[in-house]
């Protein structure tokens, strides 16, 4: 099983993503488990606030180190954040638990990622808002600082959900198939050797609509001419 814990300002922005597949099935299969913490429920200070303007000047305000880390020692612990902020190198966690920020400094996620971070028990993700989380929690708290890609968002609410499905969908046993998780884009494909593709194009009926045409050979029977196309029309990508 694994277990997701997701930091955020806005916890109603995922509760009507886990009712639906594939968080559904993980969870009816006790495979996954996905808590939410409301950040405004560690706020330090009498008027319930999480964030306050950045030091030096500039736009907009940052969510505060303090609730943020009031929220991991109610998730791991007083002891063990106390080791892990002490830590030079952000290791004193159990091997198999992960805090990661969602930040457009992070390195970029793929499915690689996904399938690394798949085997771990615990996850945590510390979702931002505004103009950011105060540096620290990145550089002396955090595991991993993880972007989805080169662009802004409002929030790490989006980029959370992305990471948390597309590890979910690796789990074994939540999907229905096991191949259907390993025979898509970006995932090694044994025939295929050990590079990466993008999945090949696929079609259903009707085989002629409006005079566009399945291709004939996916028509043909030949399961072994088939799969030849199929290699053929997969998109190889550069790793």
């Amino acid at each position: 099983m694994i277990k997701f814990d997701i930091i955020t300002l806005f916890p109603h922005l995922f509760t009507e993503h886990f009712a639906n597949l594939p968080f559904k099935k993980a969870i009816e299969k006790n495979l996954a488990e996905y808590k939410l913490w409301d950040l405004k429920n560690f706020s330090t200070n009498n008027y319930g606030s999480v964030d306050d303007k950045t030091y030096g000047g500039g736009v907009g305000m940052i969510l505060m180190i303090e609730p943020v880390y009031k929220a991991l020692e109610e998730i791991y612990g007083k002891n063990i954040m106390k080791k892990q902020i002490q830590d030079e190198k952000n290791n004193s966690l159990d091997k198999g638990s992960k805090i990661i920020v969602l930040s457009p400094r992070g390195s970029n996620f793929n499915q690689n990622k996904a399938m690394e971070l798949s085997k771990y028990s615990q996850i945590t993700l510390i979702c931002g808002r505004y103009e950011g989380i105060d540096a620290r929690v990145e550089e002396s708290i955090a595991t991993d600082v993880i972007s989805i890609g080169d662009f802004v968002l409002s929030g790490g609410e989006i980029p959370a959900l992305a990471i948390m499905e597309s590890m979910t969908r690796l789990i074994p046993g939540v999907l229905e198939k096991k191949e259907a998780s390993e025979i898509e884009s970006f995932s090694k494909i044994s025939d295929m050797g050990k590079s990466q593709y993008i999945e090949y194009p696929q079609y259903t009926r009707p085989e002629n609509f409006m005079g566009l045409k399945v291709p004939d050979v996916l028509l043909s029977g030949n399961h072994k001419e088939i799969e030849r196309w199929r290699i053929d029309n997969s998109e190889k990508l550069s790793v």
